[in-house]
This record gives structure tokens, sequence and C-alpha cells, in this order.
């Protein structure tokens, strides 16, 4: 075994757990490495000419803590010398081999992208907690939310990213993308699309089935989403929210209380879909895009919600994991 240094010693001896440990130590257990280790080893360098390359599993680590803690690329190399925590689940020491720098960081991120493995290991996990009976796929419900941009100029091309657009939600204007997804009847994610702010929900909504639902559940912005060519063929059960004036307009007849009754009874199923965004927005800290274009922010979009996923079931997994 190797010897313990100072530092680590001291740390293996403090009595408080933190938060940050028990989150980590609970991924630990949650997160199928070998799922996500046999999608990337195929493009990951092999050792031979040139710097022998970081083991897989530690790169994977990094780039999860990454999507956990919202780190860029350099504050990511920065908490690795700050953080025994982080530093442990990562599997690196400060005494023994090396810390990987921010363009090693940054490499697998592209090799990531390159080949779209985001999209992969969503699939893959999706896979995987159908095996075990966690999710059902009778159902969709759909959603979207916005994810905000920089609309700052001050930059090297001296412009706002041409990707992302303006778009206004109440009497709010914002500058970014959208992130539409599709749920399960759990909750869980089972399609993620990435677009300009400016794109209506209903647009891209048949994106986000999977052909396999029985019914479908959406809020008041996919009014008319049946009656929509690209739907015209599926045979599923539509449950559209009512818009909020005429709902407000129903009144307290026994009709009236009847479609009431039946709206909340929709919204209930619906607010499943909003879990996602909590998790993303609010547990990882995703807010804000980080890169420019669609296809960098949706590759993270994708890969957020892989372990949203996995975070949502994580009790399931760490008690089949034993």
């Amino acid at each position: 075994m190797s010897q313990l240094s100072f530092s680590d010693a001291e740390f293996a001896g403090k009595r408080k757990v933190t938060r940050r440990e028990k989150f980590l130590a609970e991924m630990e257990r949650a997160v199928p490495w070998k799922v996500f280790a046999d999608l990337v080893e195929p493009h990951y360098p092999k050792a031979g000419n040139g710097r022998r390359p970081y083991p897989l599993e530690v790169m994977l680590r990094i780039h999860f803590m990454q999507q956990w803690f919202n780190l860029s690329d350099p504050a990511m190399e920065e908490a690795l010398y700050d953080s025994t925590s982080i530093r442990n689940f990562a599997k690196l020491s400060l005494t023994r081999g090396s810390i990987p720098d921010e363009t090693t960081i940054l490499n697998f991120r592209h090799l990531l992208e390159k080949h779209d493995i985001a999209a992969d290991a969503l699939e893959a996990v999706n896979l995987l907690l159908a095996d075990q009976g966690i999710t059902v796929r009778k159902g969709t419900i759909i959603d979207a939310t916005i994810i905000e941009a920089p609309s700052s100029t001050k930059n090297a091309a001296g412009a706002r990213d041409p990707e992302m657009h303006q778009t206004k939600k109440g009497n709010q204007w914002h500058f970014g993308m959208k992130a539409h997804i599709g749920v399960d009847m759990t909750g869980l994610v089972h399609t993620v699309v990435g677009t300009a702010a400016n794109v209506h929900d209903v647009t891209q909504a048949h994106a986000l089935l999977h052909g396999e639902e029985e019914l479908v559940l959406g809020d008041a912005g996919y009014r008319g989403l049946q009656a929509r060519e690209e739907n015209q063929s599926r045979n599923v059960r539509w449950h559209i929210a009512m818009r909020p004036g005429k709902r407000s307009a129903l009144g307290k007849s026994n009709m009236g209380r009847m479609l009431e009754s039946y709206e909340r009874a929709k919204a209930s199923l619906r607010s499943r879909v909003e879990h996602p965004f909590r998790v993303i927005k609010c547990q990882f800290g995703f807010t804000k895009v980080r890169y420019r274009g669609l296809a960098k922010n949706t590759a993270q979009l994708k890969m957020l919600f892989t372990l949203a996923n996995l975070w949502k079931v994580r009790h399931h997994l760490m008690a089949t994991a034993g």
C-alpha cells in the first residue's frame, strides 16, 4: 500500500464529514464507472509514443466534478490542488504522481465532444436504469428552460455569440439558449435538445418523444402540438395544459370544477419535468452557459442531465451496488 502523506493523514483524522465529501461518497457508489469507461476507451490515447496519458477513470472523475461543481478548466485544476476531498475522489496525490493541468482537462473535454460521448452516455445510463426497472417509458413529459449566455461583447470577436439569441418571457428579456427535455413518468431525462432561446418550444416537441409513449404531457406552451404535421401519425393521448386565461374563466359550475380538477391532475404529473432542471441549476449550479456555440453547450447539457439522472436514483443504485 502507498504510504500516506502528512496532509492525507491529517485529513483522514478529521471528525466532521462535509457535504461535499458526503456527495462525492454517494456518487462514488452510484456512478457506473465501467459504463462510461467503455464508451470513452476506444477513443482515449494509448500509452506509447509521447507522454503517458492519465488513467481514463481519473479523467472521467475530474470531468464529472467539473459538472457537479460548475468549474472551468483552470478552476478545476486549482481545485485539485486546493481540496483534499476532490483530489481523493480523482484518485490523485500531491506527493505521488502529478496533477492534470487545465490543458489536459480541456483536451479530455474536447475528446468527449468530438465523439459525442455525452449523447451515448445518456442513452447507456437510461438503458441501465431500464434494466433495473427504474424508468417508465409509457409516458413522456416535455418542457424547456432558458439557459442564460453572456451578452457582453468584451471578447476577442467583439460580438455576442451568434448562435445564441434573445427571447422575452413575461416582461423579462433573456439572451442565451434553451434546453428542451423529455422525461419519463418518474422524472428521469431520456432526451435533450439544445436550441437558441428564441426557438418556440412546440417546434422541438416531436424530437423529445421516443416513440413508445402512450401519453404526452406538456404546459400551455405546447397548445396545438397534436395538430402539427410531424405528430399526426402518433397514437398517443395528449394532455396539454389549458392556457391560464382560459383556466381562470372556468367558473364554479359543475363542468368548471371538473375541468379544474383535470387541470390540477395534469399539473401534478407535469411537475416532475421540473425536477431535472432544479438539479442542474440548484444542485450543480449550472445557470449560465460556459462555452460559445450550441454544440459545446448542448453536449454539456446532455452530460449534466445524465449525471442528474444518476443523482436522482443514487440511493437505489447504492443499494444495488451493495
